[in-house]
This record gives structure tokens, sequence and C-alpha cells, in this order.
């Protein structure tokens, strides 16, 4: 176990014994919205928290809801749907961009979960080794506008691969049988679920400079000061989650999901796998040392300018009308 690990798990078991303090009958209800309605690792905190009670011992009746998607989410959650949206931050800072009332309150994957999936045993290395290559893809899609920047920062011009587009349902199936060399996804998802078909591995997006946040917790703008407590809350029990399952829990927080969603049948090494790559991406270069879920000014405004020039977000916008870290520090 890490020093920081140690640390954080610390911090919020006592963080966690003040909570615990609410009594039964003030638990306030909230919702949280999930990106999708099938089971993944970045759920995990969600799950473990309802699963052992946390929630309620902080106070809360907490309702964890599908999902359609992150784009969907972040709509919902514009819309006063649900009162916190689990999402893809780049989809919530597109939506902003668009005027879209809403703002991220917590980053779980604060290193970026979207790169190049190939083959484990493909000699694919680095982004430079797809040159002459098939990659597959989609019309449109989240990860689309930055599928040229990340190749070329990589070394890789338009040319030098080959892209052929499938309808979304053939997207997976395309690259298991081997119909492309590779495919530019969500690789914390992805590389586990297509391990038994294609054992795989990915090359990251920070891995060449691009850095883009992963995922996060964020509501609309009105909530920070209808709801405070209640957000404050939400944080903080993720956090205790997630330094749980960093501290050598990763099964446990896959089980609990496995658990909570038996009724689809979910692949338990998947999750597994799933749940130990997003705790590896809890820190960042940028928030080292800082709370679990704290967002860097400096990487978030890195990421801007990143999605302004792929074309994802206006140009002007700022870090803060992204994020706030008023309910983690």
């Amino acid at each position: 176990m890490s020093m920081w690990t140690k640390l954080k798990l610390t911090t919020l078991c006592v963080t966690g014994g003040l909570l615990m303090t609410a009594p039964a009958f003030a638990q306030e209800k909230a919702t949280i919205l999930l990106d999708y309605a099938y089971p993944e690792g970045i759920h995990a905190s969600l799950h473990l928290a309802a699963e052992k009670g946390w929630f309620k011992e902080a106070g809360l009746d907490v309702e964890i809801k599908d999902g359609k998607g992150s784009i969907v989410t972040v709509q919902q959650i514009a819309a006063g749907q649900a009162d916190v949206g689990l999402s893809q931050l780049p989809s919530m800072a597109s939506a902003v961009s668009n005027g879209l009332p809403v703002i991220s309150i917590m980053a779980f994957s604060r290193k970026g979960d979207n790169g190049l999936v190939v083959a484990r045993d493909s000699g694919i290395n680095k982004l430079a080794d797809f040159k002459g290559k098939k990659l597959v893809s989609i019309a449109g899609g989240a990860v689309g506008p930055f599928i040229e920047p990340f190749m070329k920062a990589g070394g890789l011009a338009r040319g030098d691969f080959q892209t052929v587009i499938v309808d979304g349902s053939a997207l997976a199936s395309t690259y298991t049988s081997g119909g492309a060399d590779g495919i530019v996804t969500i690789a914390g998802y992805f590389v586990p679920t297509v391990e038994k078909a294609r054992p795989s591995k990915a090359i990251l997006f920070s891995d060449v400079g691009l850095n883009l946040p992963g995922y996060g917790l964020l509501v609309r703008k009105d909530i920070l000061e209808k709801r405070p407590e209640v957000l404050r809350k939400i944080v903080q029990v993720n956090q205790k989650a997630w330094a749980y399952i960093a501290a050598g829990h990763e099964v446990e927080g896959a089980e609990a999901i496995v658990k909570q969603r038996a009724s689809l049948r979910p692949d338990r090494e998947s999750l597994i796998a799933q749940v130990k790559f997003y705790a590896g991406l809890l820190e960042s270069p940028g928030t080292k040392g800082k709370p679990l879920g704290w967002q860097s000014e400096a990487e978030w405004q890195e990421a801007l300018n990143i999605m302004a020039s792929a074309g994802v977000v206006k140009q002007g916008l700022k870090p803060a009308d992204m994020f706030t870290n008023k309910f983690t520090e």
C-alpha cells in the first residue's frame, strides 16, 4: 500500500467517522445517475458505498439510476432529472461549451482512460508502430475528434494508417474478430471486456502527452447552493470508497457491483480488471498530494486547449467553468 493511499484512507476513515453520526431519521434523498446501465468498473465506489451502507450512515438515502451514455447523463443533469451524474468529463465540457449549466464536483479518474487498444501479441508498443495498420471506428462519437491529435502526438499523420468506419453495433466484433488492428476507445472498460476474445493492451492518450480528464461527478450549477451538505457527503463517501478500494480491496469493489447488479449477470473477472485499472488513475501529475477527487486548474486548462483545438469546445472557456473543489478539500 502506498503512503498516499495510507494517508488518504486514514483521513477518510476519520471523515467517515464524522459522517456516521447522522441519525437514521435525518436521511436526505438524493439520486445519482450513472453513465450507462451496464455495470462498469468506474461504478465501483457507488455500489460499494451502497453495499456497505456508507451512504445511509452519512445520513443519505441514495438511489442509483441507470444512464444512457455520458452525453445523455449530462443533459439529464442539466434538466434537473437527477441530483448528481457520473460521466466522462470531456462530454460535460462540451455541454458547458454549448451553454448547459453543469459543473464537476469530483473527478474519479483524474488521468484519462481513453487510448488505442491493440492485441497483446501485436508487437505494437508505441503509436509509431501502428503505421500501416487498420483502425476501426464509428462516425462521430465522443472519442472521434481526438483520434487525429492523439495519433499526431505519437508521430503519425492521417495517411499513415487506415480507418474503417462501421456501425456502433459492429465496433467491438470487428476488432475482436481481427478485422482491424486497433480501436481508439475507453481502454479501462474495453481491454478487460475483450480479454477472452482477443487479449489486448492499451496506449493511453496520456502516454503521448494528450492529457484529458476521465470520469467524474457533475451537478446542475444551482444545486451547489441549494444542497451543499448533501453534495459534500456524496463526495466524502466516494472519497472513502475509492480510497478503500485502492488500498487493496479492488476485488471487493468489483464484487459489490456484481451483487448490486446481479440481474444483469456481469462478468466478475472483467469487472475486477476494470476496477484495478481505474484505481490506478485516481491520481495525476497535477493532483499528487491533493484530496482524492480534487481537480487541477492547470490540467483543466491544458485539457480545454486540446478540446478547443479538436473542435469539441469553444475557445475562451476557463477551468472555473468546468469544476469546483469546494467539496473535495
